[in-house]
C-alpha cells in the first residue's frame, strides 16, 4: 500500500471514531393502515361537503369547513363557493388570510371601498394574501370556489358597520 492511502485511511478512521458509534438501527415496518391513521382527505370539490355560508358573510355564498376550529387558535381551513357576482364588503381580518382559488375567477382589491379599476384578478390555480388587519374586499367574476387558510381565532371586521350582515337590519 502506498503513502497516500495509508494517510487517507487512517483520516477516515480518524472521522468516523471521532463522531461516535454509527447505528444502523431501522425503524419498525408500519403497518398498512398506520401511515393512514388521522390522515383527512378529500379526493376533489365534488366531495366537499357544504354547508351554509357564516353568518359573518353575505348571504348566498356556501362553506365548508376543511380542518381547524374558527373560535380558537391554531391552523383553519376554510372553503367558500360563490355565483357570480358575489361580493364581500370591504372589511379586514386579526390574522394573516391566504386565499387560493380553486375554481372560477375572483377580483381582490385593497382599500375601504371597492374599486373595480385597483383590484387584481385571480384565475384558478392564482394566490392572494391579506396581511393582518389590512382593508380589502373580494368580488367573485364568475362562480368561483376559494380555500382561505389563516390561523384562528377567525375574526372580520366590516369598514362600514351597515355592511355587516349580523348587525344588518331584518
Amino acid at each position: 500500500m502506498n503513502t497516500r492511502a495509508l494517510l487517507c485511511a487512517a483520516a477516515v478512521s480518524v472521522l468516523l471514531s471521532a463522531a461516535g458509534p454509527m447505528t444502523t438501527t431501522q425503524p419498525a415496518p408500519a403497518t398498512a393502515a398506520a401511515p393512514m391513521a388521522g390522515m383527512q382527505a378529500v379526493s376533489g370539490l365534488a366531495g366537499v361537503k357544504w354547508g351554509p355560508g357564516n353568518p359573518a358573510f353575505p348571504p348566498g355564498a356556501q362553506m365548508a369547513l376543511m380542518t381547524g376550529d374558527p373560535a380558537s387558535t391554531g391552523f383553519i381551513s376554510i372553503r367558500a363557493k360563490m355565483p357570480a357576482g358575489y361580493k364581500v364588503p370591504p372589511h379586514f381580518h386579526p390574522t394573516d388570510e391566504h386565499v387560493t382559488v380553486l375554481s372560477g375567477t375572483m377580483a381582490f382589491g385593497m382599500g375601504d371601498t371597492i374599486d373595480a379599476k385597483s383590484e387584481k384578478t385571480v384565475n384558478r390555480g392564482g394566490y392572494f394574501v391579506a396581511q393582518a388587519n389590512m382593508h380589502h374586499y373580494a368580488v367573485a367574476k364568475t362562480a368561483a370556489v376559494i380555500q382561505v387558510d389563516l390561523n384562528g381565532p377567525f375574526g372580520i371586521t366590516y369598514i362600514n358597520p351597515a355592511d355587516d350582515p349580523r348587525t344588518a337590519k331584518k
